[in-house]
């Protein structure tokens, strides 16, 4: 009977170990998940960030135009996508609607331009009396205006393209084809165009007449670009620790913020101050920089 007893015993134990450990796998997976979700966006020294607006499901672009009015697109699929105006005390005004996937928006003249990441969908110009159908594109999502050109690219893989409207000939070129899941342009102060391809990781300067130039490589998934005097920004369309880069002129990469969820879009109010998109978590950040922040 002991014998018995003592297998019975060993029997069960054999059972139980590998359940335990079963368990505590399942048990650091999800801690590991928990961290990676509610860990709080990081930013370097001299930096600052806090939250400017939150509930706002697929916050994706926002704008700032001349007057000061701030503009933010929900980037929802089907015609359920938005763009609304928001308000200094937070109230929100629905501007355009019918939208599938409002992604990115420009300032233009009195109104703004906006690009939809939805199969064959039109970029749009709206303002406060009528909204124009420019042209139509496949995804595109980034776009950027540079006096009367308007540069956009197609979110596509493999097939994406890099496109170039004349705003006075309304016409439509195409600059570079076969690009893999562009979704960042931007033009810089020196006229500099760029473009990212989310796949590769890297971003390249528009070089016409000859191979386009890899500026920077090893990136996890570059999406929205901005270029200004202090170089180039990036965010990293990630869903867990994404980061906020920016590539300033001496070539050097700084990461600026850490630890975000699906950043997107970024945008300046005035030298020391921006607001950046945070998709992933539903909000609008704003980040400040300090007199001690490296330059």
């Amino acid at each position: 009977m002991l014998t018995m007893k003592t297998k019975s015993n060993r029997t069960k134990l054999c059972l139980v170990v590998p359940c335990l450990a079963v368990a505590l796998i399942i048990l650091v997976l999800l801690l590991f998940f928990a961290w990676q979700h509610y860990y709080p966006a990081q930013s370097a020294t001299g930096w600052s960030v806090s939250i400017y607006r939150d509930n706002i499901p697929r916050v994706a672009g926002l704008l700032r135009d001349a007057r000061g009015n701030l503009y933010v697109s929900q980037e929802f699929r089907n015609g359920k996508g938005i763009v609304f105006q928001l308000m200094p005390d937070g109230a929100r005004r629905n501007i355009i609607s019918g939208l599938s996937q409002p992604s990115r928006m420009v300032s233009y003249k009195d109104g703004i331009i906006v690009s939809q990441e939805h199969p064959q969908s039109p970029v749009l110009w709206w303002n406060e009396d009528k909204t124009e159908t420019w042209f139509t594109g496949d995804h595109i999502e980034g776009i950027v205006l540079d006096g009367t050109l308007l540069f956009a690219v197609e979110d596509v893989k493999v097939k994406g393209r890099l496109l170039e409207y004349d705003l006075e000939e309304k016409e439509v070129r195409i600059l570079r084809e076969n690009l893999d899941e562009p979704e960042g342009v931007a033009v810089c102060p020196d006229g500099g165009l760029f473009f990212t391809e989310k796949k590769k990781g890297w971003i390249k300067r528009y070089t016409p007449g000859a191979d386009d130039i890899v500026v920077i490589r090893g990136l996890q998934a570059p999406t929205f670009l901005m270029c200004n005097d202090e170089g180039l920004w990036i965010s990293e369309d990630r869903t867990h620790r994404a980061r906020l880069l920016l590539l300033d002129a001496s070539g050097k990469i700084q990461t600026i913020l850490s630890h975000l969820r699906a950043p997107q879009t970024i945008i300046t109010l005035d030298r020391n101050h921006f607001l950046l998109a945070e998709q992933g978590r539903k909000r609008i950040l704003q980040l400040k920089r300090h007199p001690d922040a490296r330059r």
